[in-house]
């Protein structure tokens, strides 16, 4: 059954695609105007900007020495790009792409069939809505999007037809695949395979279907799908249509990914930072938008249980003589204080680092 929403938690703001499907739109209006430095453009075919690649069955089913070869590419990759491209998952690109079909047929429903899934509380089970955070900010976004619980319960929509039984599948598939990317990093740390599992309560663990709707915009160069940002959470698994738009910040440049075809782009995030005390470290990026053609993509985060705080693990602490740079706050609070104001004044696990006099 759907969450009751009240009129009250109803953002006014109209949907970015209502304003991208009129006919009249020739210009972005002022209020979706970003700025972006005309300098840092992303470039997808410059070879040393291109982003590592894992290869997830010799990760899983190779030889113990194709295995190690792998963590150590994954530690490589963790290190020096906090992103990487994962192949040969096992995930069939059918229902990637079936997963991808069934999130444009929601963004494609009426306005007024959707109003039921707007709400302002980040931790709503399901939950759509355009923009970013239109309470706190300046400048809005072109996106609308979709975010819906997956673990450690499964939630869905009842509309359109097909997508829960879809979005079961990808979900479970998808977090299959993260378990595993979990225990690789790991175990690039000099820990057990299941240490990070263990410490984060990965068996009740968050898992959020984040789908990204960026319809195509007049003058793509004065707006922004979404602005540079980090995700929240361990690591997230992201899959898109075949219009591209995602760039990430690579040496104090904007680097556009070219993803494989079939390949999730996996990323680190906050809650992983603050375990490896900066060691590997969640990224900048960004999600651009074109004249040309709407891009969809679905980002699944996977953090801790809502319960558990992240904390720098103190066998690394310990080998590499550090003091811990954060301190600790449980998943569902970090969530919570993301969304609010202080959150868009600097980056938000600067206000969970350790204050040394």
């Amino acid at each position: 059954m759907a969450p009751t929403v009240t009129s009250m938690e109803v953002p006014k703001l109209a949907s970015i695609k209502t304003l991208a499907d009129s006919a009249s739109l020739t210009f972005v209006p002022s209020e979706y105007t970003f700025t972006k430095n005309p300098n840092e453009q992303g470039d997808a075919n410059d070879p040393e900007h291109s982003i590592p690649i894992i290869d997830f069955a010799l990760l899983t089913s190779g030889s113990p020495d194709q295995r190690a070869k792998v963590i150590q590419e994954l530690r490589r990759a963790c290190e020096e790009w906090g992103f990487f491209q994962v192949t040969n998952h096992c995930v069939p690109e059918s229902l990637m792409q079936s997963m991808i079909d069934a999130c444009h047929r929601f963004f494609d429903l009426p306005e007024e069939e959707k109003k039921e899934f707007q709400t302002r509380n980040p931790l709503d089970p399901i939950k759509c809505g355009t923009s970013f955070n239109v309470d706190i900010e300046k400048v809005h976004f072109w996106r609308d999007f979709l975010k819906v619980i997956a673990h450690p319960e499964f939630n869905s929509l009842y509309k359109p037809a097909g997508y829960s039984e879809v979005s079961l599948e990808f979900s479970k598939r998808t977090r299959e695949v993260a378990t595993e990317i979990l225990k690789g990093i790991s175990e690039s740390l000099g820990l057990e395979a299941d240490y990070i599992a263990k410490a984060m309560n990965w068996d009740r663990g968050l898992q959020i279907l984040a789908a990204n709707y960026y319809p195509a915009c007049p003058q793509p160069d004065k707006a922004i799908g979404l602005p540079p940002h980090t995700d929240h959470g361990l690591v997230t698994l992201l899959i898109q249509n075949e219009t591209g738009g995602l760039e990430v910040k690579h040496k104090d440049q904007w680097v556009l990914v070219n993803a494989a075809p079939g390949a999730f782009v996996v990323n680190i995030g906050d809650q992983m930072q603050i375990l490896t005390n900066d060691k590997y470290k969640s990224i900048w990026h960004r999600a651009v938008v074109n004249k040309k053609a709407t891009r969809i993509s679905i980002a699944v985060p996977h953090g801790p249980s809502l319960d558990t705080p992240a904390l720098p693990i103190p066998e690394l602490l310990e080998r590499e003589g550090q003091a811990p740079k954060y301190i600790g706050m449980t998943y569902e609070k970090f969530l919570e204080l993301q969304a609010c104001p202080a959150a868009l004044t600097k980056h938000f696990l600067d206000h969970l680092r350790v204050k040394h006099n």
